[in-house]
Formats: C-alpha cells, sequence, structure tokens
C-alpha cells in the first residue's frame, strides 16, 4: 500500500518512495524489460532495494494507479543555481500503452516548473526505446543531443538520446 499521494495527474496519483516499496523496486529494477531501457544491470535484492534511494539528494515517487502502484519516477534537482534538473521514470510492462508514463512525466514536470521554479528539465532514453522518447515528446520535451554507441544495452552499443524541456516552453 502506497504512502500519502503527494502529486496528482490526470491518470496517476505520485506518492513519495518508501522502504516499503522496496518489492516494486525489486519487480521493476529485475525485470528484463525494463532495466534493458534505463540501464539497470545488477540484480536488486530486497535489503538493497529498500536502500536505494537513501543518502541520494534525488526524489522519488511511486507511481499509482487507482492506489496500486504501477512504476516509479524521480526528480533529480542539480544544486547549482541554475535551476536544472532531470527526470527518470519506469512502469511495469504490464501496465505501458495506457499514458500512465506520460501523466507522471507531465505531473513531476508541473511540480519542477511551478512549485520548485526550476528553469529546465533533462531526460534520456535510449534510441532502442522509441516508446520513452514518445513519452517525452508528448510532455514538450525536445531532443537536444545524441550520443553515439554511449550505452551498452542488452549486448549491444545503443545511442542515448538527449531531451530537454524549459520552463517557458511547457503548456501546463
Amino acid at each position: 500500500m502506497p504512502g500519502p499521494v503527494f502529486l496528482h495527474g490526470e491518470q496517476v496519483t505520485l506518492h513519495p518512495q518508501q522502504a516499503t516499496d522496496s518489492d516494486l523496486l525489486q519487480r521493476l529494477l529485475n525485470d528484463p524489460q525494463v532495466r534493458h531501457n534505463i540501464g539497470f544491470n545488477e540484480p536488486l535484492s530486497e535489503p538493497a532495494a529498500e536502500d536505494l534511494d537513501s543518502g541520494d539528494a534525488d526524489t522519488h515517487f511511486v507511481v499509482c494507479v487507482d492506489n496500486e502502484p504501477v512504476g516509479t519516477c524521480l526528480l533529480h534537482e542539480d544544486r547549482h543555481p541554475w535551476g536544472f534538473g532531470v527526470l527518470g521514470y519506469s512502469l511495469c510492462p504490464e501496465r505501458w500503452g495506457n499514458g500512465y508514463a506520460t501523466d507522471a512525466v507531465d505531473c513531476l514536470t508541473q511540480y519542477a516548473f511551478q512549485e520548485l521554479r526550476l528553469n529546465k528539465l533533462g531526460a534520456d532514453c535510449y534510441a532502442t526505446n522509441p516508446a520513452s522518447a514518445r513519452v517525452l515528446e508528448k510532455v514538450g520535451f525536445q531532443q537536444e543531443g545524441r550520443r553515439r554507441d554511449h550505452a551498452f544495452v542488452n549486448g549491444e552499443y545503443v545511442d542515448l538520446l538527449e531531451y530537454g524541456l524549459l520552463a517557458d516552453e511547457w503548456n501546463s
């Protein structure tokens, strides 16, 4: 059972991630369909999942639909005075294709721009993951770069696509 709702999207709610969410993190990050899309390549045990976000400066959320956990997302706020943050997200494969990732990214983008007053958000995805690129583009992110053969994923080198969105470009 997720903790209290922190942010509301149109279809999803975002709840602060807690140690009790370690089962979801294990399911996500040990699933080959998920880990190959986000560059996670080590088996995740329950104790490691409980400690996954301890000590970092990132804000981690559990993405829920009708109070059921379906994924995670995070916002890393760069501590420089430039007003820059990076976001990431992953959903359980059986929940792909329902617009939940797009809603979660939009919700997190609204939080970053309207509450944290950030000026720019960045996000990356592999060129082999066009669904993730579509999520970012639907929210308004623009591709700003491509790092060729940047990551080794599932036995091959793949390009990393770099996306960015400025606060004044975002349509709430």
